[in-house]
């Protein structure tokens, strides 16, 4: 099967979006599939402003509608809501093609921590947005109430992964730290909320483990925790591992692939009781949710390390996750077939 999928976030940048999709593309071609990924790297790009790391198409129409038409794709799937998504969306409503979308982003929060745009509008362009496509995918039984009650539909479940192979169980000290360490990884920028980490009370040390445009206000803000910049492949999964838990600030995710990667490393996670960790955080066994961050924190911080992080991340397949994408896929030709192999394979 041919299978497009539309994006504006793509390599280099790194998020759970991009790991999601890569990684989706990647086992969907070992299954013998030819999959395109559209993004704007065939368009000329400006920097998004306020985030200058992301590249936003300028005039994507041409580009994807020239791209789309040469591929003769047998599904597409359009997985964001910017200049390319719009674009390919708008291509396939001119040519009355179905198209199914996904939700990774809480799109309106994100505009709204940035600029004085009313939810309503946000949320009356996304219901747009997604109003044409067949399905709507999310990842978490939490979402797709959100988004119903919302008014979008149909809506569909679109579980996520994480790769057990890369992301275990490491001998504890390549830190080299006396006391217990917190460990944020991800996005160092507002939407993700990282300042109620930094300010709480905490014994030990905190780490911060990303890259982003809010990195050097917060690092001069607080002198006292550690800005490691990003980490990637053996590095990373060294970080992770050493630490005593992961606190996960964010209010606006729609799931949270990290998690999954630091419990995936048998890391118990403290978080917000909101959509992605109370989907993913079992209190007292995997971590701990609570309005009270700090609270959670040190509840998390005495958990054992006894495998039952490790465990649950364990049932998190990529594998079935493809799986699950690729049923909900809607063929412009013909019958689907088989999405692959029946036994799971290892990403």
């Amino acid at each position: 099967m041919r299978i497009a999928i539309v994006t504006d976030a793509w390599r280099p940048q790194v998020n759970g979006v991009v790991t999601t999709l890569s990684t989706t593309a990647e086992i969907l071609g070992a299954w013998g599939h030819k999959v395109q990924v559209l993004s704007p790297e065939a368009c000329k790009t400006v920097p998004c402003p306020t985030y200058p790391e992301i590249p936003l198409a300028l005039n994507a129409g041409g580009a994807i509608k020239r791209q789309l038409a040469a591929f003769e794709p047998d599904a597409i799937h359009i997985a964001t809501e910017g200049p390319v998504g719009l674009a390919a969306r708008r291509y396939c409503v001119s040519n009355g093609l179905d198209f199914t979308s996904s939700y990774h982003t809480r799109f309106p929060e994100y505009v709204r921590l940035r600029a004085p745009v009313p939810l309503s509008w946000s949320y009356a362009y996304m219901r747009w947005f997604h109003a044409r496509a067949i399905r709507t995918l999310v990842s978490t039984a939490t979402m797709e109430r959100e988004l119903t009650e919302r008014g979008f539909g149909p809506v569909a479940r679109w579980t996520r992964g994480v790769d057990t192979q890369r992301f275990q169980p490491r001998e504890r000290g390549f830190l080299n730290e006396a006391g217990p360490v917190f460990m944020y990884v991800g996005r160092v920028a507002v939407e993700k909320n990282i300042e109620a980490f930094l300010t709480l009370d905490l014994p030990g040390v905190k780490y911060v483990v990303g890259d982003g445009p809010d990195r050097a206000a917060l690092e001069a803000r607080h002198p006292e925790v550690k800005f490691t910049g990003v980490k990637l492949g053996e590095a990373l999964v060294q970080h992770l591992a050493d630490a005593d838990v992961f606190v996960f600030p964010s209010l606006t995710d729609t799931f949270g692939l990290v998690i999954l990667e630091a419990m995936a490393c048998g890391v118990p996670v403290a978080a917000f009781p909101v959509t992605g960790p109370k989907d993913l955080v079992t209190n007292g066994k995997t971590g701990h949710t609570d309005h009270d961050l700090r609270k959670a924190a040190l509840q998390a911080l005495e958990l054992p390390r006894d495998g039952q992080c490790r465990a649950y991340a364990e049932a998190y397949s990529w594998q079935n996750g493809c799986r699950e994408f690729y049923g909900h896929l809607e063929p412009l030709r013909g019958v689907k077939e088989a999405p692959g192999p029946l036994v799971a394979m290892e990403s």
